[in-house]
């Protein structure tokens, strides 16, 4: 999901070598699938493994700690954000990019939820990885919404950092539903509301 510069640091000295890469690639995707399904708390490290198709030998060799994999899942995701901010800044739509990555944000709410209250018990309110991580998605956030502003398509007034508590409103709100399509019909509604107020 996220670039493969984020994942293969791994807090590693030395590069990983390939068939490592891939094991620690398919260990995050499966903790990050788990997490969705399960909650972070919820789901055994020794499933994580079974997912990714490894032993849990390998699991303890990348992430010593569940703390280490549940770090490692939020840099990832986070990454992953980051990168699609930086492809869609090439988009030929501004408006249309925007929207895409809001709708990113919105399946990362999803895993960032109970991750983060999983975080927070370890590493408290004032964690370096949870304020460095809160940086980029704004830093993603600011930099579509300036190019969107500046093409004329969404209102001048917009806030990067109100759009995205309104992100993680959908997602609260949608948490339990039974309509898979509610949060999409809800973030069109944010993205409607975005647009520029008609002129009189």
């Amino acid at each position: 999901m996220g670039g493969t510069g984020t994942r293969e640091q791994a807090g590693q000295a030395r590069p990983m070598r390939a068939d490592a890469q891939r094991n620690y690639a398919r260990l995050l995707d499966a903790a990050s699938a788990a997490f969705v399904e399960h909650g972070a708390d919820d789901v055994s490290l020794e499933e994580i493994a079974r997912r990714a198709g490894v032993g849990i030998g390998t699991l303890y060799r990348h992430f010593p700690t569940r703390q280490a994999l549940l770090e490692a899942v939020y840099r990832d995701q986070v990454e992953s954000l980051r990168a699609r901010a930086e492809e869609l800044r090439e988009a030929e739509s501004p408006g249309d990019a925007f929207a895409e990555w809001l709708r990113a944000m919105v399946r990362f709410s999803s895993t960032k939820r109970s991750m983060t209250s999983a975080l927070l018990a370890t590493l408290g309110t004032d964690s370096e990885l949870l304020s460095a991580c809160a940086t980029v998605i704004r830093g993603s956030a600011e930099s579509l919404l300036v190019r969107a502003k500046q093409a004329g398509v969404v209102r001048p007034d917009a806030d990067a950092g109100d759009v995205i508590r309104l992100v993680h409103a959908v997602n609260i709100a949608t948490e339990k539903s039974a309509d898979p399509g509610q949060a999409d019909r809800m973030l069109a509604l944010i993205v409607d509301g975005l647009r520029p107020r008609p002129a009189g």
